[in-house]
């Protein structure tokens, strides 16, 4: 304790604004913050006594801290704080589904009482860290979390510069703070020259102690009997590295040769792990651990013992030879190997190791290639390259290759992953590998090399039978990328009719099959398909991602028939299993499709809800731009065209030509509010062929605007579909182009009572008062508004209500006073009945995971929901929420 109040000299202003911080925390307010400075000025010392202060209120304190040679391990530091084992089943992205792990586990610690959350030396931290690290901080608001990171300037990392959190710098030791540290260090009023010695330490607290003991040890410090500490000038210290040396200079040889054998290891190590790579027991390194202990080289860590800051440990490790570091880490590795340790503690050792891969090495890397891909690509990529082209690797390199074109497909590396997939198959055929290989080309339109070099395996003599089967669903997959559909759905039935056992292959076959189907409007033909390929996947963890876009391409073919609750109902479901496997593409998709059928249903709040919930970032940009027009849609109808049009900007412009129907519509109804109605018509004239949503509004635009030629068009088009396919929904938007094109309010009122969407329901009763008041049927128009009116504003469309009324009122008729729509914004009667639910489980003091498994919802929409509540209510913590309740009398 002596050391950290010394250090703590000079630092008092900083310590009561960071301590300001706990006091927040005690009042329910969470915070972000990234405490930042030199190596050495003190930032660790400073969160410790704020963590010390948090832990004397009874707060929960979790440390972790990011590691050098941890780096390409992902979440090692938040693993460490949260005392969090890895999701090691995942079937599909284990690193994501332990994101959400740790992520489920700050909730619910945070359910009990406040925490404080300290990631220490965040410079080293991995991608997926910093990841979760961003996401907690979009959680503060609504959390009693205070969130701290402790970051040096160098490294300079672009995602640690891209977070927005407020910096707390620390700066250097103020003179007279430098001046009173040394008096407490030499027991006496330093001398002139004795400051000007400590001046060399520039301010910095753990050079000077550093520093100053040197000079202790030495005998350079004198105090006369007028308590004067004075300098004789000897044995200073040149650099902070030769002080700490110093230090483990007065320890004997053996104390120093475990210290250095600790320092491979890293800041933090298991004792265990020193004695198995020292050859021998804890037992007889007790006494050179505990000289270390006494003279503050090593401290007692979390999972073991630490150093005492990492500029020590890095003064030991570079104190040993580069060609001896990286020998002594592959001996380590085996050591650690031969005592069963795991395959994230050999893999450090590993990666430290150099470019030598003798036969032990690329034997691993090949035993647990596939461990290491799915739970750390980033090191597997490092390891598979370096072991790749070792001369011992000659028997198994198309194992190594498929695994690093795997691990290069999991980064992104799309490009990279075609390379060393190409290079695979030239030192033989690999299903896996042509399976990559269809991947990259599938998302750079490529999908005819694909089939070539299909047709070409297919053709091996030495192909075996589950081979063949399997690179015909790739060539299957492959016709339908190319919109050959006829050529999918043969090979497809071709997978089928061979009757194989594969339960990969089948389920596949089975996919194509149903998307096929989908595309070529035989919804209800589909629906059995997806219930056999689902049966066939089940509990086989390789069909594990097909299994959830299954699931979603048939609550989408649900929604299509008109089977809305069971569409939205299954949508739900594979939107939670998605998050729970970890597996963000699907979950992008399958909150999509919820979103757009909520949207569909009237469901408007659920559906901003949904949008909103993943970042753009996480999303494939088309499902991004989905999301986007669905909210710009929505708001543009609720008379909000400032959040419409920040959904605009972000959806941006499209140079593939693909139509996003929400998307198109939103630009659309963006340009009519604007006043350019033409304008308005040619963005839905253009896309209505290609996107079915756009037709009901193509119609009433063009015969606003005379554009009879375009309307009949359209007409035309929607019977056609409802031809394909006759479901409620296709055949109420037929009607309703026909009565339009007909100017036939009655029809358009038959058109209200057919339509199963809310949206074209209140639609054709709009249209059908504006056509009544255009024949002077008073009585009749005066009905068909109030209905319209009503049904707008059950879904809050604000604009079109006023819309309505202004045509009306060109006829000379009003809106009854009775008549009330408009919402409210803010405050607590603007809580959705979904809001308040979750808004009287945050009052119990449950979790958010918690108030999902009430609520049958994921954490992370319960998140949003608590956001959009925190917004509306004007406040800032949950215990802001439970006043406000308490006020309102809920709970």
């Amino acid at each position: 304790m002596r050391a950290v109040t010394l250090r703590l000299l000079g630092r008092e202003r900083e310590l009561e604004r960071l301590l300001a911080r706990v006091e927040d925390l005690a009042q329910g307010r969470g915070a972000a913050l990234l405490v930042e400075g030199e190596p050495g000025i003190g930032k660790t010392t400073l969160v410790r006594a704020v963590c010390e202060n948090a832990a004397a209120r009874g707060f929960r304190v979790c440390r972790g801290a990011g590691d050098e040679l941890g780096r390409p391990l992902p979440l090692l530091p938040l693993l460490e704080a949260l005392a969090t084992a890895r999701a090691e089943d995942a079937a599909v992205d284990p690193v994501t589904a332990t994101e959400d792990r740790l992520l489920a586990r700050v909730d619910d610690l945070c359910a009990i009482g406040p925490v404080v959350l300290l990631v220490d030396d965040l410079q080293w931290a991995d991608p997926a860290t910093i990841a979760v690290w961003r996401r907690l901080a979009g959680l503060v608001p609504q959390l009693p979390l205070l969130l701290i990171g402790v970051v040096r300037p160098l490294p300079r990392r672009d995602e640690l510069a891209a977070l927005r959190e407020p910096r707390f710098t620390v700066g250097r030791l103020s003179d007279v703070a430098v001046a009173e540290l040394v008096a407490h260090l030499v027991g006496g009023v330093p001398d002139r020259e004795l400051l000007r010695l400590a001046a060399g330490a520039g301010g910095n607290p753990l050079y000077l102690v550093e520093l100053v003991e040197a000079l202790l040890r030495g005998g350079a410090v004198r105090v006369d009997a007028t308590g004067i500490a004075r300098s004789t000038g000897a044995g200073v210290p040149a650099s902070l590295s030769a002080a700490i040396a110093d230090r483990v200079g007065f320890l004997g040889e053996g104390v120093r040769r475990v210290l250095a054998a600790a320092a491979l290891l890293g800041v933090d190590f298991p004792v265990a792990d020193l004695a198995a790579v020292l050859g021998a027991r804890v037992v007889d390194l007790l006494p050179a651990l505990q000289d270390a202990t006494v003279t503050g080289v090593l401290v007692d860590g979390p999972a073991g013992l630490s150093f005492r800051h990492p500029l020590v440990r890095t003064a030991l490790y570079d104190s040993v030879p580069v060609a001896v570091r990286g020998a002594w880490h592959l001996e380590a590795a085996r050591a650690l190997v031969d005592s069963g340790a795991g395959v994230r503690r050999v893999a450090r050792q590993l990666l430290a190791g150099g470019d030598d891969a003798p036969p032990w090495v690329v034997a691993w890397v090949v035993r647990h290639g596939a461990t290491l891909v799915a739970h750390a690509p980033e090191a597997a990529v490092d390891l598979l390259t370096r072991v790749v082209e070792a001369p011992q690797a000659e028997h198994c390199r198309a194992a190594l290759l498929s695994h690093l074109a795997e691990a290069r497909f999991r980064l992104g590396d799309h490009h990279g992953a075609e390379a060393v997939a190409l290079a695979g198959l030239a030192h033989g055929a690999s299903v896996d590998l042509h399976w990559t290989l269809a991947q990259c080309r599938s998302l750079t339109g490529r999908s005819a090399q694909t089939l070539a070099e299909v047709r070409r395996a297919l053709e091996a003599p030495d192909l075996t039978e589950a081979d063949r089967t399997r690179l015909l669903v790739l060539a299957a997959r492959a016709h339908w990328d190319l919109g050959e559909l006829d050529d999918a759905e043969r090979l497809a039935d071709a997978v089928l009719a061979t009757g194989t056992g594969d339960r990969w292959a089948t389920s596949w076959a089975l996919h194509v099959r149903t998307i096929v189907g989908m595309a070529r409007g035989r919804m209800a033909d589909a629906l059995p398909l997806f219930e056999r390929a689902l049966a066939v996947a089940m509990g086989d963890p390789a069909t594990a991602d097909l299994r959830l876009l299954l699931q979603i391409n048939q609550a989408v073919t649900l929604g299509e028939l008109d089977r809305g609750e069971e569409a939205i109902a299954a949508a739900a479901e594979v939107r939670q299993a998605a998050d729970r496997a970890g597996n963000l593409v699907r979950l992008a998709q399958a909150q999509s499709a919820l979103g757009q059928l909520l949207l569909d249903a009237g469901r408007w709040d659920e559906a901003l809800v949904e949008v909103d919930l993943l970042a753009d970032d996480l999303k494939h940009p088309l499902v991004s731009r989905c999301d986007h027009g669905v909210a710009a849609l929505i708001h543009l109808h609720r008379g909000a065209p400032v959040e419409a049009r920040r959904h605009l900007d972000l959806a941006g412009r499209d140079g593939t030509g693909h139509v996003v129907g929400s998307l198109a519509l939103a630009r659309s109804l963006e340009l009519e509010q604007d006043g350019r109605p033409a304008e308005a018509l040619r963005v839905l004239a253009a896309g209505y062929p290609a996107a079915e949503d756009l037709l009901p509004e193509t119609a009433r635009l063009a015969v606003r605007l005379g554009e009879r030629e375009i309307a009949e068009a359209v007409r035309s088009r929607a019977w056609e579909l409802v031809d394909e396919l006759d479901v409620p929904h296709r055949r109420a938007a037929a009607a309703y182009c026909q009565a339009l094109c007909d100017d036939d309010p009655a029809a358009l009122l038959a058109v209200a009572e057919q339509a199963c969407r809310p949206l074209l329901r209140a639609q054709a009763l709009g249209a059908a008062a504006v056509g009544f008041a255009a024949r002077g049927e008073r009585a009749s128009a005066r009905a068909a508004l109030g209905r319209a009116v009503e049904a707008h504003t059950a879904l809050g469309a604000e604009w079109d209500v006023n819309l309505l009324l202004s045509r009306l009122r060109e006829h000379g008729i009003r809106r009854g006073p009775h008549v009330k729509h408009r919402r409210t914004a803010h405050g607590w009667d603007s809580l959705t009945p979904t809001e308040l639910r979750v808004t009287e489980l945050v009052v119990a003091g449950l979790s958010n995971r918690q108030i999902g498994e009430r609520l049958f919802m994921s954490g992370r929409t319960v998140a949003t929901h608590v956001s959009h509540v925190l917004a509306k209510l004007g406040v800032r913590s949950r215990t802001d929420i439970a006043r406000e309740a308490v006020r309102h009398r809920v709970g």
